[in-house]
């Protein structure tokens, strides 16, 4: 049986990219032998993980992981998140490894980089891919990550250094998605590099839900997620008799909690999985209002899987996890749209025919047949 090492990073709020960690995890130990390297982010960063990070090197780190090398033995190592614990020294250890390398990239923050260096990006204002925001000049001043000046300046270094590796380093790299491996491709890479790798899901059979009349948002609550903006779509439509609950923690949540505390919004916080995905299939829907380009929503994915319909912006690669001519998509940054598409929940013959829609759709898509071909041609072991 062959070896595989997969390599990851929590973040400090639990999110969909360390779920699917665990979902991987149990997906390949069916056919290889597993071992898993990780760190954890802590709340706080010491003059040590500083020193660290501007010598591109944890030392303490890829100690540990040379020492995981050198006792597994695998065949491939696959790496998800680096920041900021593990660190892209990581990849110097490996350079020196007779190993296959693979990397999946889950979110577009190596664009942050490469666009601070693009004369017409500084000058059009664009709204950068990685952040969010229209003020790319200078992002890190919008405070973009943690809502902190000093880590979205780390990040931003970070991402200079990310967007090298994965040019220049002789590894796989894994999008999720056709729009994401575009993007990639935009961005100067090697298009033999690039394949894709859809994020498998477990397909629950849980009992059909009662569908009720709450919305649900899980994920980060922060200001690139447009979790407020989404608030205040929900409080301009007709659904004010539903219970918008928002699961997940983030560095806005105490703010809103204030905010919106006469509202009928419930602000549940952390919760694991297996609660999450019951809230998701009993809820009348899951919305989200990012920002951001995104990989794979795991989120709306697995609530597709559940047979609710998901509420969510037409733009970067999400289309391509749902049918053509979905009625659930609003415009990007319209949150008017956003509440017209609220409003439609009502519509009880466009709902019901969404809700087989998206099951199909999703079954087809994720199917385990079509997710084991994909890894197959990638690993090549």
């Amino acid at each position: 049986m062959k070896k595989l090492l997969i390599v990851h990073n929590f973040y400090k709020d639990f999110g969909g990219e360390d779920s699917n960690i665990h979902e991987e995890l149990e997906y390949f130990k069916k056919d290889y032998e597993v071992d898993f390297f990780y760190e954890k982010n802590k709340s706080f960063l010491n003059l040590f993980d500083i020193l660290s990070f501007f010598i591109r090197s944890n030392i303490t780190t890829n100690r540990k992981f040379k020492e995981t090398l050198d006792k597994f033995k695998p065949d491939v190592v696959y790496i998800h998140n680096t920041w900021f614990k593990v660190n892209l020294g990581i990849f110097d250890v490996l350079k020196k490894k007779k190993v296959k390398v693979i990397l999946k990239i889950h979110n577009f923050r190596y664009e942050c980089g490469r666009h601070f260096l693009a004369k017409n990006h500084l000058s059009n204002r664009h709204k950068c891919d990685a952040c969010g925001f229209s003020n790319p000049s200078f992002f890190f001043l919008n405070k973009y990550y943690s809502e902190s000046y000093v880590k979205s300046f780390f990040l931003f270094l970070y991402s200079l250094k990310y967007f090298k590796i994965i040019k220049y380093y002789p590894i796989t790299l894994l999008a999720v998605n056709s729009f994401h491996r575009q993007k990639l491709i935009e961005s100067g890479i090697d298009q033999e590099k690039i394949k894709i790798f859809n994020n498998p899901i477990n397909f629950q059979n849980y009992p059909k839900g009662n569908k009720s009349s709450s919305i649900v948002y899980a994920g980060r609550v922060s200001k690139e997620k447009g979790v407020e903006e989404l608030i205040q779509a929900w409080s301009q439509s007709n659904l004010l008799y539903c219970d918008l609950l928002i699961i997940g923690e983030g560095e806005i949540k105490t703010k809103l909690e204030r905010k919106y505390k006469d509202k009928n919004v419930k602000f549940l916080g952390y919760l694991p999985n297996d609660k999450v995905l019951e809230y998701i299939n009993n809820a009348k829907a899951v919305v989200t209002a990012t920002k951001l380009y995104e990989g794979q929503p795991r989120l709306l994915c697995e609530a597709s899987s559940l047979g609710t319909v998901s509420i969510y912006p037409s733009f970067g690669g999400m289309d391509e996890f749902f049918p053509q001519d979905y009625s659930y998509s609003f415009k990007q940054f319209d949150y008017e749209d956003l509440t017209k598409v609220l409003n439609l929940l009502e519509d009880e013959n466009v709902y019901q025919v969404a809700v087989q829609d998206v099951k199909n759709y999703i079954f087809n898509k994720l199917n385990k047949n079509k997710i084991d071909n994909q890894i197959l041609k990638i690993l090549n072991i």
